[in-house]
């Protein structure tokens, strides 16, 4: 569905950088743009960069973060993505931003990188893997991460114990996904030698992004109808 063009997604994502992952409210009355670069931003400190370091996005969706990235530090960014439609618009950003040099998309699968970074990053892609390939994920990064590496996960989250999915969710919203508990993520992390060393629970903020996603969208009811069946 990301191949759907960005029509769709501009009638109620942010308009600055297009984020559809959960945003970070530091204040109850911030607009989704400013929510939205507050994420950025604290992701970009989490990352903990330093000037020169290869830095690899993992579902880079519309380039925002490899982009705020490149602008915020002297790293150079590498965004991957399965969609076509994404990496053609990230491409086409990136000359316009004059940050080609700086930033690199490509289309592929996390499986198929082989060179190494000192930082990697997935914002939202964690879901779309599936529970039967979390430890090929994390023994992908494990190998491509250099020795001092650091890798930023975020992934939307169920606080249920483990359990299948629900029918209707995996039927009419997210066919193929997986909304992984805490505990499904920690024992392939442990199993490929990878160290927690931070975990931030974002749910209170995820409310006020959906609450605003969904505004949006009722906003531009009529449109999304004219737009398809």
């Amino acid at each position: 569905h990301y191949d759907r063009g960005e029509d769709l997604y501009d009638l109620f994502l942010d308009k600055k950088h297009r984020q559809y992952s959960c945003a970070y409210f530091l204040k109850d009355n911030e607009s989704l743009e400013e929510a939205q670069q507050n994420k950025i931003n604290h992701v970009i400190k989490k990352l903990n960069l330093r000037s020169g370091q290869k830095v690899l996005d993992i579902g880079c969706g519309w380039g925002g973060l490899a982009f705020e990235i490149a602008k915020q530090s002297q790293c150079e960014v590498t965004g991957i993505s399965l969609s076509e439609n994404q990496i053609n618009y990230c491409k086409k950003k990136a000359k316009e931003l004059n940050l080609d040099n700086q930033v690199n998309f490509k289309l592929c699968d996390y499986r198929e990188i082989s060179e190494k970074f000192q930082r990697i990053v997935s914002i939202g892609a964690f879901e779309h893997f599936g529970k039967k390939f979390y430890k090929t994920f994390f023994n992908k990064i494990k190998s491509i991460m250099t020795e001092e590496g650091i890798c930023l996960l975020h992934t939307i989250g169920s606080v249920d114990p483990p359990g299948p999915i629900q029918p209707f969710i995996q039927k009419r919203i997210f066919p193929g996904g997986k909304i992984p508990s805490l505990s499904d993520i920690i024992m392939p992390i442990e199993k490929t030698g990878l160290i927690l060393a931070d975990c931030e629970t974002l749910i209170h903020h995820y409310d006020k992004t959906l609450a605003a996603w969904l505004e949006r969208f009722l906003k531009n009811k009529e449109k999304v109808k004219s737009m398809y069946n």
